[in-house]
């Protein structure tokens, strides 16, 4: 399994219109194949950094979703709320027992 974490700062006013965003197209994302789970996450001293947090059946997967119609869509409107560059990780997801 591929963990997959984005880091995104956004415009203060620009927040709200994000969480709506993100709300209006969650569904769309979290059944996109391949796709195990999806959280997003806000900091706890800045509310204007979010993180998502997805679970992806392996890197094809991912990728299949990163360069989809769907996602370039997505991303073109969620990028245009910026204020920083975003970040990300793709990881391994190891269990340890």
């Amino acid at each position: 399994m591929i963990v997959r974490i984005v880091q995104m700062t956004f415009q203060k006013e620009k927040v709200t219109h994000f969480i709506s965003f993100f709300e209006s197209r969650k569904h769309l994302i979290r059944n996109f194949a391949g796709c195990n789970h999806l959280e997003l996450w806000q900091d706890t001293n800045e509310d204007n950094i979010f993180f998502t947090y997805s679970i992806w059946d392996n890197e094809y997967a991912l990728n299949k979703y990163r360069f989809s119609e769907f996602f370039k869509d997505t991303w073109t409107i969620t990028k245009a709320m910026f204020v920083a560059k975003p970040q990300a990780w793709s990881v391994n997801r190891k269990i340890v027992v």
